[in-house]
């Protein structure tokens, strides 16, 4: 099994989630979370393959990050 943490990052300025993983290597961003989310699902698997990655059995595992200021 193998298991990857893929970062889910907001940028504020660009108004885009940005998905990144430095194993897979792989740099992907999308306004919405949840098509995020698939557009890596179904990245990944070609991307391992690409770079001669056995991609058998593979998990991902999304973690979100975003920073909101609350008091100007």
């Amino acid at each position: 099994m193998n298991e990857y943490e893929i970062l889910l990052i907001w940028d504020d300025e660009a108004r885009v989630w940005i998905a990144q993983n430095d194993e897979i290597p792989l740099v992907l961003e999308n306004g919405s979370l949840d098509l995020l989310m698939e557009q890596v699902r179904l990245a990944a698997p070609e991307i391992l393959e690409l770079n001669g990655r056995e991609h058998e059995d593979v998990y991902l595992e999304f973690t979100t990050k975003r920073r909101a200021r609350v008091i100007a």
